[in-house]
């Protein structure tokens, strides 16, 4: 069994983790026409801004309440009315979704009862969805606060399906976790309608964050899942959750709807994708469609190209919990020994990690551990461990701030999978060290040795 440690250093040495009011911001970026708001600092918005402009490339809509000091200590109240009361004004948002950070959870900020007064005092704010969620910094990480989110959309906006009504066959539910991509969303919705299903993504940032230019500028989310497709989740037949950060919004969606969930906690690797695949089958009473078998045939042929330079190869990864199964599972299938794994948070994934011991630490653990590895993984902050052990480096998770295309990088289904395998391969392949003339070692014969002895009298 897996053991989980926690490091006891005094201080955080470039970290890995990022915050949950980030992760919940994200979510609600993937709602359309959303303006996401921070209930907290300047600075704290500040940067959480310039990390998802860095790694998007894209414009980003988000708030602030912008508490001072003052306004810290005798509460907030005026700061969140205000800062609706302007945003509405503004930017005619369909809904603000509201994230806590540390200033306002340890002042004991009641948003809710805040959203209440602000209702009674102006009605004009009727038609805006206002959602909160306490995503406190001082505690957990980027995964949670986006998994606290997506439960909050659910039970504040899916609407209860009235007694008797019938179920929309075909209508499919998907509750994604943080650690996919655009990208993934992209290839997951192409799989999901093949088989004749029509899928609604809770959130979509695919839609939202995907890198497309809009034909006119808006200041909120210009795509992603509208707030009336949300309210209608709750006549869908069935819900499929990725990640084990989605849980808790699969059960809040079932207990809310009544609609069963299947949760798959990773979706990159041939048994995985299988399970996916054959769980789609099912739901829609349709079988396999050829181009997927084909995928399949080709991973399978992937897998036995790469296996050769996967074998025995020793990798350390740092990442949040459900990016570490989901990317460390598939490198053991491939062969290769995880022999240092580093997170943010607890999770009950973590147990299923395939090595002796995951780390809740930062990056200068997981760079002391990486000592003699093969191949380091993790988000951009971890290139400059990679130099210094000179091993190769693959990017994964947020943020990919030094290199193009994060937003459409694609690890999930056959056809992600067998892409990684190359990705990833061809890195252990550039990494290969030809002999050359100066380093062949000639065997010595018995006349080299009696010739290089030199003459005795």
């Amino acid at each position: 069994m897996t053991k989980i440690t926690t490091s006891t250093k005094s201080c955080t040495v470039n970290a890995l983790k990022m915050s949950q009011p980030l992760g919940g911001a994200l979510a609600f970026m993937g709602v359309r026409n959303c303006m996401p708001l921070l209930h907290g600092s300047q600075g704290c918005t500040s940067f959480g801004l310039v990390l998802f402009v860095r790694h998007f490339r894209e414009s980003i809509p988000l708030q602030t309440t912008a508490m001072s000091e003052v306004a810290t200590v005798l509460g907030g109240y005026d700061n969140v009315e205000q800062a609706i009361v302007n945003i509405v004004g503004r930017t005619k948002p369909d809904m603000i979704g509201i994230c806590s950070t540390g200033v306002t959870e340890i002042k004991g900020d009641d948003v809710d009862s805040f959203i209440k007064t602000i209702r009674s005092k102006h009605p004009e704010l009727a038609h805006v969805a206002l959602v909160n969620v306490a995503t406190p910094d001082f505690k957990d990480a980027f995964e949670d606060g986006w998994a606290k989110a997506t439960t909050r959309l659910v039970e504040a906006l899916v609407l209860r399906p009235a007694s008797g009504t019938s179920r929309r066959q075909g209508r499919l539910n998907v509750l994604p976790g943080s650690h996919l991509t655009p990208g993934d969303l992209d290839e997951l919705r192409d799989i999901i309608e093949a088989f004749g299903l029509q899928p609604t993504f809770l959130p979509d940032i695919s839609g939202s964050l995907d890198g497309h230019v809009p034909d006119d500028f808006t200041p909120t989310t210009h795509g992603g899942v509208s707030v009336s497709q949300i309210a209608a989740m709750g006549t869908a037949i069935h819900t499929i959750a990725i990640g084990e950060q989605m849980r808790p919004a699969a059960e809040a969606m079932e207990a809310r709807t009544g609609i069963p969930f299947t949760l798959f906690r990773r979706l990159t690797g041939l048994a995985p994708n299988d399970e996916f695949i054959a769980c789609l089958s099912k739901i829609s009473g349709k079988p396999v469609p050829a181009k997927y078998r084909r995928q399949r045939s080709q991973l399978i042929d992937a897998m036995l190209d790469g296996h050769f330079y996967f074998g025995g190869k020793q990798v350390a990864i740092g990442a949040e919990p459900d990016m570490l199964l989901n990317i460390g599972g598939w490198l053991a299938d491939m062969g290769c020994r995880i022999t240092t794994a580093v997170t943010t948070t607890t999770s009950p994934v973590l147990d299923q990690m395939p090595c002796d011991e995951v780390l809740i630490g930062d990056l200068e653990d997981l760079e002391t551990g990486a000592e003699g590895c093969d191949l380091l993984v993790s988000h951009s902050h971890g290139r400059q461990a990679a130099e210094r052990l000179a091993v190769p480096f693959l990017r994964i998770g947020l943020p990919i701030f030094d290199r193009l295309g994060a937003a459409h990088q694609v690890s999930v289904g056959y056809r992600g999978t067998r892409d990684l395998i190359f990705t990833v391969g061809n890195l252990f392949i550039a990494d290969l060290h030809e002999p050359d003339v100066g380093t062949w070692r000639q065997p010595v014969t018995p006349t080299d040795s009696v010739s290089a002895t030199p003459a005795t009298h």
